[in-house]
């Protein structure tokens, strides 16, 4: 027997990765206090109500903290990025030195392939630091 409890959560994020898969960068935004969120869920984390809609965000944002892991196959950073309509999210800076990756840098959202499977990313937005 499904466990019913997860499945709506799961579908979320389910959705959330076929339109990834599909191109499209989706995030769910609340129409009952209009804000948005991340990581997929079916209950607004700010207000508690389930009247979502899936809305395509601008995809600009600003690196909030960064790091850079080191390792055998390549550096790489990961980094938190605050989404101009507010949601928060992990992701990776692509396109430009690990090193020159900052707090305030502005960014822009894009879908990569790695390994076979969608991945947002960003790059820097250019000519914009905070």
């Amino acid at each position: 027997m499904p466990n019913t409890a997860t499945e709506p959560a799961a579908s979320a994020e389910r959705h959330y990765f076929e339109q990834l898969a599909q191109g499209r960068f989706v995030i769910p935004q609340c129409q009952a206090c209009a804000r948005h969120h991340f990581y997929p869920r079916v209950v607004c984390p700010h207000c508690g109500s389930d009247a979502l809609r899936w809305v395509e965000p601008s995809g600009r944002g600003e690196v909030y903290s960064t790091t850079v892991v080191r390792s055998k196959g390549g550096d790489y950073t990961v980094c938190l990025v605050d989404l101009d309509e507010g949601p928060r999210l992990m992701s990776r800076i692509v396109d430009m030195p690990v090193d020159d990756v900052a707090i305030g840098l502005r960014v822009r959202a894009r879908i990569d392939e790695v390994d076979g499977a969608p991945l947002l990313v960003f790059v820097e937005q250019t000519g914009e630091r905070a």
